[in-house]
């Protein structure tokens, strides 16, 4: 199977590599399955929706920006995406671009979590001050 982004161009994918959002990313409730593609010699992968392929989003991991990040889900969104162990689960914050380097920031705030054995994600928010939506990815 294909999908042709106007972004990234033709990504070829197998239905074992589809990513099912029962719950969606915020303001895209249209949107259920996705692919994940990492970016060749960085730390950014590209979440392609296979349902429009306008659709994608830039992804960091969390972890890279802050490296003291925690995050704990809840039991309901464990169930969700059947997490059994720690493990499964992979954590990214959809980052969000500008042609000006120092305005390019990671939502630290409502991070995608995937089971990766699954196939299931899920945007969650987490409730702690410290995390913002728009967190720099430069510092200054």
């Amino acid at each position: 199977m294909e999908v042709i982004s106007p972004v990234h161009g033709k990504i070829t994918y197998d239905e074992n590599e589809i990513i099912k959002f029962e719950k969606t990313i915020l303001g895209f409730d249209e949107l259920h399955n996705f692919i994940l593609r990492k970016v060749e010699n960085s730390n950014f992968t590209i979440l392609q929706s296979i349902e429009d392929e306008k659709i994608s989003f830039v992804l960091v991991s969390p972890f890279d920006v802050e490296s003291d990040y925690e995050i704990k889900l809840s039991n309901e969104t464990i169930e969700r995406i059947k997490a059994k162990f720690a493990s499964d689960v992979s954590v990214f914050s959809l980052v969000t671009l500008n042609s000006d380097i120092k305005k390019i920031t990671a939502n630290l705030k409502a991070p995608v979590v995937i089971n990766v054995n699954e196939n299931l994600g899920e945007q969650v928010i987490i409730d702690k001050e410290k995390y913002k939506i728009k967190h720099p990815l430069v510092k200054e």
